[in-house]
């Protein structure tokens, strides 16, 4: 009777045990139904640009495919640390991604976006050229574009007025217009962004490539003529220069203690709205002595590998390049729109500004993808310390940081 019982239990056991892979199975299945209903978003946005999204371009799409958008603030450097841990470990929960135009190269290079190039129709036929090379890499579409960013030259118009000077075009014009304002006011009142950090790296490939050179080299013929430059108006820049970056130029126009600056086109919704400075006004810059160059910056969309909701993923990726979502990103945020028929509803006090930045885009060029860029950051900020703030030789130093590079190059090309 007890060998019975011993039986009965153990079978009872297995019975109890199948009935849990039973329902475990069936319980994953649901939970990856439940899965498919909401699409995790990434994106490295600003308290106003989140408000926009969430009011405007998440809910329509939303109630069309009845899914649920779950944003997520991940910041771009941090993408790509965060990304890399869910792929190792085979974990990924995130469905897509807008991804800082600069930060491409080693998402690319560890496998954790998908290749895209099967749906490089879905490109509108609208979009600005220039932006779809960006999202390339060998060959393969990795990337969409998104959204194109580019800086543009503010000034005070009053001022410009008040001691009669046209608004520079060239490097001689800019020096003559800081030295006028100078010996006018005591005070530099023109910027060039020297911070040592990201924004006076900006600042620096545009003075290089204007001048025939390139920043991967940094000790050519171009970026020598850059630095010398460079010193030779450093007296007549604004002390609010080395603190300046993509944020305090906003402040520095509307207290009128600045009268030129370039920065980021969103400065002139916050000006405008937000301070009734319509006294700032602005124009696509100036040129250096081979040409004029800005960087193009912004942001594009990907999906990383292995998203959980990959099919709902490519539909919200069209979705993000349609004319209806770039119109709302251009009238609400003064965003630049990557598409060329999106600037039909703008207010009439913006169009000025959507001008110079379309300008300005003729001749932006985007910085070079390559997975040492932290190492080319480093050593043009060293050179621009050294030289400006230290007043070492131009040659020598840039030769010094040119090796620096060189050997960031060849760690990275060993890997």
């Amino acid at each position: 009777m007890r060998k019975f019982y011993t039986k009965l239990i153990a079978l009872l056991v297995v019975v109890f045990l199948v009935g849990a892979l039973i329902a475990g199975c069936g319980g994953g299945s649901s939970q990856s139904e439940a899965r498919k209903k909401v699409l995790k978003v990434s994106m490295g946005l600003g308290e106003v640009e989140w408000k926009v999204m969430k009011e405007y371009i998440f809910p329509p799409f939303e109630q069309k495919y009845g899914v649920k958008i779950e944003p997520l603030q991940i910041e771009a450097g941090d993408l790509i640390k965060k990304l890399d841990a869910m792929h190792k470990a085979n974990a990924m929960d995130i469905d897509i991604i807008t991804q800082d135009n600069m930060q491409l190269a080693p998402l690319v290079a560890k496998g954790l976006v998908e290749d895209l190039s099967q749906y490089r129709n879905m490109i509108p036929k609208e979009v600005i050229p220039s932006l779809i090379p960006v999202g390339e890499f060998n060959g393969k579409l990795y990337f969409m574009p998104y959204r194109p960013n580019v800086e543009i030259a503010f000034y005070n118009a009053d001022k410009f007025k008040e001691y009669n000077l046209p608004l520079p075009k060239n490097w001689d014009e800019l020096l003559q217009v800081a030295k006028t304002f100078k010996e006018k006011e005591g005070i530099g009142r023109v910027i060039i962004k020297e911070n040592l950090g990201p924004d006076s790296t900006v600042q620096m490939f545009d003075l290089i490539r204007s001048a025939g050179g390139d920043p991967l080299v940094l000790n050519d013929e171009g970026s020598i003529k850059a630095f010398e430059f460079l010193k030779e108006i450093q007296p007549y820049l604004s002390p609010d220069s080395k603190k300046a970056d993509w944020n305090t130029p906003v402040e520095y126009l509307a207290k009128d203690s600045v009268y030129l600056v370039e920065n980021w086109p969103y400065t002139a919704n916050v000006l405008v709205e937000q301070y009734g400075k319509k006294n700032i006004l602005a124009y696509h810059g100036w040129a250096g002595p081979v040409k004029e160059s800005h960087v193009l910056g912004g942001e594009v969309i990907g999906i990383p590998t292995g998203s959980p909701n990959k099919e709902m993923a490519i539909k919200f990726m069209e979705y993000l390049m349609s004319k209806e979502v770039q119109e709302k990103l251009v009238t609400k945020l003064g965003w630049p729109s990557m598409r060329s028929d999106a600037y039909g509803k703008v207010e009439e006090w913006q169009k000025p500004y959507f001008e110079a930045i379309n300008e300005a885009l003729k001749h932006a060029e985007p910085r070079p993808n390559v997975v040492y860029w932290a190492d080319v950051d480093k050593a043009i900020n060293g050179a621009l310390r050294e030289i400006i703030f230290e007043g070492k030789p131009i040659k020598p130093t840039l030769d010094k940081y040119h090796n620096m590079i060189e050997e960031a190059k060849k760690a990275a090309e060993s890997k």
